[in-house]
């Protein structure tokens, strides 16, 4: 079937039009876009009407998920228990690290890629080098490379590289580093259903989701590199928390001695309406509800203690199963699409620009999140806010999340582990730590002399 006729067969005819009033490259451009969309993949994502949860009524069904919470005993497996099997995990290199990169760094007035943002409180390094200098530590304490694979978008993609290849993989060899670009999906016309056009040769596309990843990872032979290297689970993180632990075995080894297809590390919620998504468990099921969907009356229900009865946290760290990842791409279902009204630029025919002032557009995207409810024996971890999330998503001036709050808790946690060790750390001292120096505060403690006193700014390293 020709291009022409597809489009007129899926109701996008005006395409044709765009098509005719071009040629040479631009009308190849165009061609070789339209050839990378499943027409029949988005008519029924733009036909079907938008579902309308009844969050309230889900919200009545959610329960506090079952979890290994902090200083409560697991009944089946110990922390210690839990360690040496994650740490076993990753001497026989059967771990590899994801991290989502796709961000750019506007709400930080940073105009770049939000990897390449500077956020060492003293070193200055960027948030991909902290990731990967946690990476590398992490290799050389278990002996083994651990394979890095890096998502960006369309938006970050050619920068991401170009950092890389000038700051020398971060340190990473060539063959443990891989970045691939997430899959994208056409903005089209909340009124019409019809496909919008960015510029006369350019669909008005947008990236498909962190949960995009899945598909993504099948596409560019992430999951099939992952197997020949005898990679078993991933470690997922975002890159805007510089203090996502990086491989943290305990979390490895709760996954693992689970038998779990998908673990998910939380925190316990700073207030009832916090900005995060709620992990629940609803109808014997792990799943997040958004904090933009959840009632209020839900979210501020409250424990006999007093604590908050949806207490969960999602933090975006997970661990998961690449042969869980394989059968998820091999489903007719796979990740559902979530419909969002946005507002979106574009061209006419003619040639005319059209800024909308209100959303005009629906965008498709998925959310990696959406495979709790899919993953077999799925279980949550709670994790200590103050070491494992600090998030960079605010310009400076911001009440939470910003690149002044997320350095002042890794200052924190440093001064944490200095502190435990005998040191004394001034008043407005800063002190970072490379985690080649050390990782923890036992790490501290092994290499610190006794009664060391910090009068000035130091990274340790």
């Amino acid at each position: 079937m020709s291009i022409k006729e597809t489009l007129q067969q899926h109701r996008q005819a005006h395409l044709v039009n765009f098509l005719e009033q071009l040629a040479g490259p631009s009308r190849a451009a165009l061609e070789n876009q339209l050839e990378q969309i499943d027409f029949g993949q988005l008519a029924r994502l733009t036909a079907g009407a938008d579902t309308h949860t009844d969050w309230s009524a889900l919200a009545a069904r959610a329960e506090p998920p079952t979890a290994v919470r902090l200083g409560t005993p697991h009944p089946e497996f110990s922390p210690s228990a839990a360690q040496e099997a994650g740490e076993a995990a990753l001497r026989d290199g059967k771990v590899g690290m994801i991290l989502v990169a796709g961000g750019q760094g506007t709400r930080l007035g940073f105009d770049q890629p939000k990897g390449m943002f500077p956020i060492g409180p003293v070193s200055g390094r960027t948030l991909f080098q902290m990731h990967c200098d946690r990476l590398l530590a992490c290799m050389q304490k278990y002996g083994v490379p651990i394979h890095l694979f890096i998502m960006t978008s369309p938006a970050t993609d050619a920068e991401t590289r170009d950092y890389f290849a000038q700051h020398n993989n971060c340190g990473l060899e060539a063959d443990e580093l891989h970045i691939f670009c997430q899959g994208t999906m056409p903005a089209v016309d909340g009124q019409s259903g019809q496909i919008l056009m960015a510029e006369p040769d350019k669909i008005a596309l947008s990236p498909d989701g962190h949960g995009g990843l899945v598909e993504a990872l099948e596409k560019n032979g992430c999951l099939k590199e992952a197997q020949r290297v005898g990679i078993e689970h991933f470690y997922y993180a975002q890159v805007d928390n510089p203090l996502a632990q990086v491989c943290a075995p305990e979390l490895l080894g709760y996954h693992l001695l689970a038998g779990s297809e998908m673990t998910t590390q939380v925190v316990t919620k700073r207030f009832a309406e916090e900005k995060v998504g709620n992990v629940v468990q609803v109808d014997g099921k792990v799943q997040i509800i958004e904090y933009s969907d959840l009632p209020a009356a839900a979210a501020q229900q409250i424990q006999p203690d007093g604590s908050l009865r949806l207490w969960a946290g999602n933090i975006a760290i997970h661990v998961l199963s690449r042969e869980f990842l394989e059968q998820v791409v091999q489903s007719d279902s796979g990740l559902p699409f979530h419909r969002a009204h946005k507002t979106v630029g574009h061209v006419t025919l003619e040639g005319k620009c059209v800024a909308p002032k209100q959303p005009n557009a629906i965008k498709f995207e998925r959310f990696v999140f959406d495979l709790l409810p899919l993953a077999s024996g799925a279980i949550v971890v709670e994790g200590l806010a103050a070491d494992v999330f600090a998030p960079v998503k605010n310009a400076n001036g911001a009440e939470v999340d910003t690149p002044a709050t997320s350095q002042t808790a890794i200052l924190a946690q440093h001064r944490k582990w200095l502190e435990s060790a005998g040191a004394v750390v001034e008043d407005g001292i800063r002190v970072e730590i490379h985690p080649s120096w050390a990782q923890d505060a036992k790490e501290v403690a092994a290499k610190l002399p006794p009664n060391t006193i910090f009068t000035a700014d130091t990274f340790l390293r």
